[in-house]
């Protein structure tokens, strides 16, 4: 199933499937060919294990398109949140089930590589693609596409999957086009057993000051995983709502291990995921939820789509067949991600403007709380929530409505002023008063109620 007759002298071997980038989508990508029996090349730039810039919380609808058997290498099993509103107004949500498990990236991205070698796929490190062609002299026929290494060589195949992120040399061949862009800072701080043992099986989302901002701290072990994120050209305060942040917590006496910083890009509506024989999926399609910026479902359902419909477009005989895989695999995106994107973005207006309201509704709404927790567990999304419940789909119509007529169109760039609006308290909520103290509670205020368990 790799070089055929025909191939032309030199030209080495032709590929099933090449993916390019290791990440979770270009390894479920990779996985996904290899399984179905083809020959698969995984190409990633880095070394692995690498670091990358992520909170690590993995959701249910990330654990149910890991593949079969693989077992997560969990750092903490989270069964609670604390909400606060730019560090008042903190409120402890609890369940007894687990809502979501939290990973280290490294370790996480090696392990399903580890799956795609497993089933069958080749991996290559530390190489760097310089670009993809289609056409040309060093193109052999209109079924094998080149992909060429920043040493010169080239690497053939009948289709290339491109995972390499939303910087990356695939999707500027696809043509992928962003239309919102995000700045996200995080730090990776050691703590002593103490204050690890405060926030053991609890995370903290913290509803920002600026317009679709938050912060996140999530525990894994002897670590904290602590980011902001916030729309891009607010770089500066960003950052200080990243330091303001962990000096509110009490963690600006300990030394972050790693300090580091990604922007997040979510595709436009009409962005093409595909370009003749080659697809994009993840972060290089800008595929991503546009109010969390959770990213790691998203790159594991697209990947696994990408190499399914990958191995159809290496099978396909002609452009017109290829083109009609392609077209099949942007179906299958936009009728799932592409749904719970377009009420994510819905979200996220509501977010910017109204981020008191969202805390309000989180904290002292038990169906919300029920809602946040179904679909962390992965028993719903937002796209199926709006769908199947007429009363969501109601209550975000006439949210929009409303926002429309009080505050005209949404706008990323609109004034940081809903941020800083004073939420109404929840019933038995306190409002902080300082930095977390190492005892007790960490990153809510001594006292705080907790609200009863979930089921």
């Amino acid at each position: 199933m790799g070089a055929e007759a025909g191939t032309p002298e030199g030209s080495g071997t032709v590929w099933d499937v090449v993916v390019v980038g290791a990440g979770p989508a270009g390894a479920s990508a990779a996985y996904a060919a290899a399984v179905a029996g083809r020959r698969v090349l995984l190409l990633e730039k880095a070394e692995l294990p690498r670091y990358k810039t992520c909170g690590g919380g993995v959701i249910g609808p990330s654990r149910d398109a890991l593949p079969p058997g693989f077992e997560l290498p969990l750092q903490d099993r989270v069964h609670a949140v604390t909400f606060s509103l730019n560090g008042r107004f903190a409120r402890t949500r609890r369940s007894r089930r687990m809502l979501f498990g939290l990973i280290n990236r490294p370790e996480f991205d090696a392990a399903l590589v580890e799956q795609a070698q497993k089933a069958g796929a080749e991996l290559r490190t530390g190489v760097t693609v310089s670009r993809v062609e289609q056409h040309g002299p060093v193109v052999p026929d209109r079924r094998t596409v080149a992909v060429v290494l920043a040493g010169g060589e080239t690497v053939l195949a009948r289709a290339v999957v491109g995972a390499d992120g939303s910087a990356g040399r695939i999707g500027a061949h696809v043509g992928v086009k962003l239309d919102q862009v995000d700045l996200g800072l995080e730090a990776e701080i050691p703590v002593p057993p103490s204050v690890a043992e405060d926030w053991k099986g609890r995370v903290l989302i913290d509803w920002g000051p600026l317009p679709g901002s938050y912060g996140w701290v999530f525990p894994k072990g002897d670590t904290l995983t602590v980011g902001v994120i916030s729309a891009r050209g607010e770089g500066a305060a960003t950052k200080r709502y990243l330091e303001d942040f962990i000096a509110r917590l009490g963690l600006a006496g300990f030394e972050p291990a790693v300090s580091s910083g990604h922007l997040t890009r979510c595709r436009s509506d009409d962005s093409p995921l595909s370009r003749g024989r080659v697809l994009v999926c993840g972060d290089a399609a800008g595929l991503l939820e546009p109010w969390t910026r959770e990213g790691i479902s998203f790159a594991l359902r697209s990947g696994r789509l990408a190499g399914e419909w990958a191995v159809r477009i290496a099978e396909a005989t002609d452009a017109v067949d290829a083109r009609r895989q392609a077209l099949n695999y942007a179906f299958a995106i936009k009728a799932g991600l592409g749904v719970e994107m377009a009420v994510g973005r819905r979200m996220l207006a509501l977010f910017e403007r109204r981020p008191g309201l969202l805390h309000a509704t989180l904290t002292g709404l038990r169906p919300a709380w029920n809602a946040f927790a179904d679909i962390t567990r992965g028993v719903t999304s937002l796209g199926g929530l709006v769908r199947s419940s007429g009363m969501a789909r109601r209550a975000l119509d006439v949210l929009d409505r409303r926002m429309t007529a009080a505050d005209g169109p949404a706008s990323r760039g609109a004034s940081p002023g809903p941020a800083t609006e004073v939420a109404p308290e929840p019933a038995g909520a306190v409002p902080a008063a300082g930095p977390a103290r190492s005892t007790g509670t960490a990153g809510a205020p001594a006292g705080t109620p907790e609200a009863p368990d979930a089921p």
